[in-house]
């Protein structure tokens, strides 16, 4: 059975160092680029959610091509403790 669509996105930041809600999508978008949720705004929602409940944090931005802020997440050896703990 596939998670739902916030675990994948948490689960996804126990495997990575960090990474952008673009880096997010790209890694997801196979399995779940039909759910209704799968846009770039709820994405980048679910991971400001996600930093506010301490479950993952800022790690760094910069400018990408278009010059548009790109923030970096990532979850500390804690955090992704915390994280497997609850999703399996």
């Amino acid at each position: 059975m596939k998670r739902p669509l916030n675990y994948a996105l948490l689960k996804y930041f126990t495997t990575v160092d960090e990474a952008s809600v673009d880096d997010v999508m790209a890694a997801l978008e196979p399995e779940y680029a039909h759910h209704r949720a799968f846009s770039r705004p709820q994405m980048f929602e679910a991971l400001m959610t996600a930093e506010k409940n301490c479950l993952i944090g800022e790690s760094r931005f910069d400018l990408d091509p278009q010059g548009n802020v790109r923030i970096y997440y990532r979850a500390s050896d804690e955090q992704k403790r915390t994280i497997d703990s609850y999703i399996k």
